[in-house]
């Protein structure tokens, strides 16, 4: 069905029929036998009347109008107002014209928003709207325009819903392609979807659309980005089940907003990222920044909420501290409430079946997400109450992140099974270090998979037996292996890969030291071998300084046996 039949004025231009003439001798309106002259012009069909008399006087007629319509851009561009009665001065014109913005693509920018602009001020005598917001053109993953002979057209339902690759050919049989363009475009689809496409839902299609707006005024989409933002929908979900086994089914929201004063360091440190989320997210939004908006709001779930403070929730409420227990499961609960709130308008549907699984306060009216109160910062520089913003805290988490990381890349490097649970030492030597390794002993005993945590003094003995690690000129770590690894045994492993590694470094040095090799070898492939160079000689670096570990170990269960 042509568009323009219901977006277009129907054009007030009247055919003139005589009374008694043959179909012949009338013509045909718009076909090859029309008479121009049988046309007049009438705002409606009496003034095309009298036109018509004035122009064919004393002779009897009929009047038919053109059934074709005026150009669509000329009748949308009087959609801002003629939506609420124009040219009638209705109560919601008066109350809703001007409007605010316009969302519309680049491309027709002057054919429809230029034109939206003029009509209304010639017609009303006001710019229609303050503001236009102009959208990306959707590309396919290589960046070319979605077209069905390359079989590239990337149906939003088929991503929402998904496809079998089978129906995907089928959507192309059955037009206007011949054999030859149906049978490439199949196989552009067997490239790009040899699996078909899965189903991903509407959420993670919008939040993939407006994440995509940083590339600027076209958007080159995957669908893989797609399918990994429908498993952070799963992520999600799963926190939200996670604490509302977690709450119980007793528990009973803060009634006012927390104030910090008393909490665990952890739960200051997620409160202080929310607030981070919070501010990021509103800013972005009310300046049409989306892909920053988006960046903020996945942030704070993946990597705050569900990667580190959900982990350091689980040891809380499962000891014996009420008081932590009450804390932390109060800031899980702002932490999931807000959280979920602040994406709902770009994921409508999950955040609104997971919010209405949330235990409510008792002040709580709103009966659905979409009208609840959108999360506003705490900062008293705001006239706020409450501060949840805290750079010490923040700092002390980051040199708690530092030794987790640095802990895990130790388990690696000495090939420790996840069930192995060695103790950590951490040397500080200033006074904040120290103090950040204390806070967070818990959770980087949770997230290193530690049995314990012990925090040193500059002063004291380091021990015997460990893997160390130099972080920084403040914290050096010493993970005890001691009685956790065989010596012997990953000596020889460890001599393996050095034999190994060595002998790509010669292999190396031979190709490279060739006669004429600067000259005739690219520069891009150069630089790839120097590159290698280099890791493999940092490898050989760290294996070797391991053997020397687990030797000294040796030396030292050794001295240890002696009577």
């Amino acid at each position: 069905i042509s568009r323009q039949l219901w977006w277009g004025h129907r054009i007030p231009a009247y055919y003139v029929r005589f009374e008694g003439e043959t179909e012949e001798e009338a013509g045909m309106p718009g076909g090859s036998s029309e008479n121009l002259d049988r046309w007049v012009i009438g705002r409606e069909a009496p003034e095309a009347m009298v036109e018509a008399s004035k122009k064919f006087p004393g002779r009897k007629f009929t009047l038919e109008q053109d059934e074709d319509v005026l150009d669509t851009w000329f009748s949308s561009g009087l959609f801002p107002f003629s939506v609420f009665g124009w040219p009638d001065q209705t109560p919601d014109l008066a109350e809703f014209y001007p409007t605010a913005l316009l969302e519309t693509g680049h491309d027709i920018m002057f054919f429809w928003v230029a034109r939206m602009v003029m009509m209304g001020m010639k017609l009303t005598g006001k710019v229609p709207f303050k503001q236009v917001y102009l959208h990306a053109m959707v590309r396919d993953a290589h960046g070319r325009k979605m077209s069905k002979s390359l079989g590239n057209v990337i149906d939003p339902l088929n991503v929402i819903e998904g496809i079998s690759l089978k129906d995907l050919h089928a959507t192309l049989e059955g037009g206007n392609l011949d054999a030859k363009e149906v049978k490439k475009a199949q196989e552009g689809q067997t490239v790009d979807y040899p699996e078909g496409i899965p189903e991903c839902g509407t959420d993670a299609m919008r939040f993939a659309l407006v994440a995509y707006t940083a590339q600027g005024r076209d958007i080159n989409l995957d669908v893989l980005r797609v399918v990994g933002y429908r498993h952070w929908c799963n992520k999600m979900w799963n926190a939200v089940r996670f604490a509302m086994k977690n709450l119980g089914p007793e528990y009973a929201p803060p009634e006012a907003s927390l104030e910090t004063a008393g909490l665990p360091p952890a739960s200051k440190w997620v409160l202080s990222r929310l607030n981070h989320a919070v501010t990021s997210m509103v800013a972005a939004m009310e300046k049409y920044d989306f892909n920053t908006a988006t960046s903020a709001v996945y942030a704070f779930w993946q990597y705050d909420l569900c990667d580190v403070f959900i982990e350091l929730v689980k040891p809380v409420v499962a000891g014996a501290d009420e008081v932590a227990k009450k804390a932390t499961r109060d800031a899980l609960w702002t932490c999931l409430d807000a959280g979920l709130r602040l994406l709902h308008p770009i994921m409508p549907f999950v955040t609104e079946e997971l919010w209405q699984r949330l235990p409510r306060r008792r002040c709580e009216v709103a009966p659905s997400i979409m009208v609840a109160d959108y999360p506003v910062p705490m900062h008293k520089a705001d006239g706020k109450q409450i501060e949840w913003t805290n750079e010490a805290v923040e700092a002390e988490m980051v040199v708690a992140q530092e030794i987790i990381k640095a802990v895990r890349a130790l388990r690696t490097a000495y090939n420790l099974p996840p069930k192995a649970k060695p103790k950590l030492f951490v040397l500080t030597r200033t006074a904040a270090a120290a103090t950040a390794a204390a806070a967070f002993s818990v959770g980087i005993e949770t997230l290193a998979g530690c049995a314990a945590v012990a925090v040193l003094a500059s002063t004291d003995a380091t021990p015997k037996g460990c893997g160390v690690t130099v972080i920084n000129e403040a914290v050096t770590i010493y993970l005890l292996l001691q009685g956790i690894v065989e010596p012997t045994t990953e000596i020889q492993k460890l001599g393996r890969k050095l034999a190994l590694v060595q002998k790509q470094v010669a292999d190396l040095n031979v190709k490279t030291g060739v006669v004429g090799y600067e000259s005739k070898v690219p520069a891009n492939v150069q630089k790839d071998n120097a590159e290698k160079l280099v890791s493999l000689r940092a490898e050989i670096a760290s294996t070797s300084a391991a053997i020397e570990d687990f030797k000294a170990m040796l030396d030292l269960e050794a001295g240890a046996a002696k009577p």
